[in-house]
């Protein structure tokens, strides 16, 4: 534990998280990506697919340590707090789906996204985790993933797991409307949809768990304590996807899991090292990043978005800044894989640079 009350290890975790998040979001060409940083097609877990889940366990994490001013209760001022990080969050969501085109159609704008679905999950997390006891929190948990894989089997079509049959898309169809959806999967599909947000809810409510084991917990039997549950919850998760595949886009519950088991596992070595046996020179380019970590996230978006919104012109044609800099420096420096995965860690110390001027001022952007 840092001397201003923060926990260390988190703040190296959510770092780590973040730089990975931005790493795979900014390949150089996405013709040109390693597969490690790859999301699955559609079945299945990589190791990027376990980045959004890490950071939304991390959220769960952080909220007990925010919440121990408020006595962990419902109150005004603990709803007022719920209420205005969800608002900002999802404010800035929608900022970055629209940015840098303010004039575009917004018939068919997109409504959900990474920080809308950080801004809900979080939100409904909090509501339960401070109304409801907390030794009836993996009921709730159990209940909510079990009826999510129900509402999955027997809601969508003859392959209920499909990118055309399954129940998340008719629900969002039906709320937002096609037109409002990410169009990437070839089709209007939504992963980051209305229905399966729910089961992410659980994500944050597992880390919510997993901050109060290490908060109150003494040293090595917490992070014990967190090996065992984490390893418990991943080897459920692995059963389960026999029967209910791991599906990031549809936030499975069987993802939900091993996804979540796999983040205590991490958070618990990083436990130990930093805060545990006070090893955390090694942790520290990590930790410039976890201290404004959304801010960072979202300044990332802003900045890839402004490098392919400037166009020039190279050899008669136009293209957009980001390529531009990809095919005429990082690829013919390093070659296409290579350089496209150069491309994407120099963005990321890009903004990394930026946190570091930021945690040298000691400025923490509280979304």
């Amino acid at each position: 534990m840092a001397k201003n009350g923060r926990l260390v290890s988190l703040d190296i975790f959510r770092g780590m998280t973040v730089a990975f998040m931005i790493i795979v979001n900014t390949p150089g060409s996405w013709q040109y990506v390693y597969a490690p940083l790859q999301h699955a097609k559609w079945h299945g877990c990589t190791p990027t697919d376990l980045v959004f889940p890490f950071f939304l366990f991390i959220v769960g994490v952080s909220m007990w340590f925010s919440f121990r001013k408020y006595s962990h209760e419902l109150n005004g001022s603990s709803f007022l707090r719920i209420t205005r990080r969800v608002l900002t969050i999802f404010a800035l969501g929608i900022f970055l789906n629209i940015f840098p085109y303010f004039d575009r159609d917004y018939s068919t704008l997109r409504i959900m996204g990474v920080l809308q679905r950080i801004a809900l999950a979080y939100g409904i997390a909090a509501l339960v985790c401070l109304t409801v006891d907390r030794g009836f929190l993996w009921i709730i948990t159990a209940v909510i993933l079990l009826l999510y894989w129900a509402a999955l089997a027997f809601g969508g079509g003859n392959d209920p797991y499909s990118l055309e049959g399954n129940l998340a898309l008719k629900v969002d169809q039906a709320i937002l409307g096609s037109k409002h959806l990410y169009t990437g999967f070839g089709k209007p599909f939504d992963p980051e949809g209305l229905l399966s947000t729910v089961p992410a809810i659980c994500t944050v409510i597992v880390g919510y768990y997993t901050g109060e084991i290490l908060g109150k917990g003494k040293g090595s039997k917490a992070v014990l304590k967190t090996l065992v549950i984490g390893a418990g919850l991943t080897g459920l998760g692995l059963l389960w996807n026999k029967f209910m595949p791991f599906n990031k886009p549809l936030w499975t519950s069987s993802y939900v899991l091993y996804s979540a088991g796999l983040a205590m596992l991490c958070l618990s070595l990083v436990f130990w090292l930093a805060d545990v046996i006070k090893f955390q020179l090694w942790g520290t380019f990590f930790l410039i990043f976890g201290t404004n970590a959304l801010f960072s996230f979202f300044l990332a978006g802003i900045w890839t978005k402004l490098l392919l919104f400037v166009k020039i012109t190279s050899d008669g044609e136009k293209t957009n800044l980001y390529s531009f800099l990809y095919e005429n420096f990082f690829a013919k420096v390093a070659g296409n894989m290579n350089g496209s995965l150069l491309f994407a860690i120099v963005q990321m110390l890009l903004i990394w640079s930026i946190g570091l001027f930021l945690y040298k001022k000691k400025v923490f952007i509280k979304l």
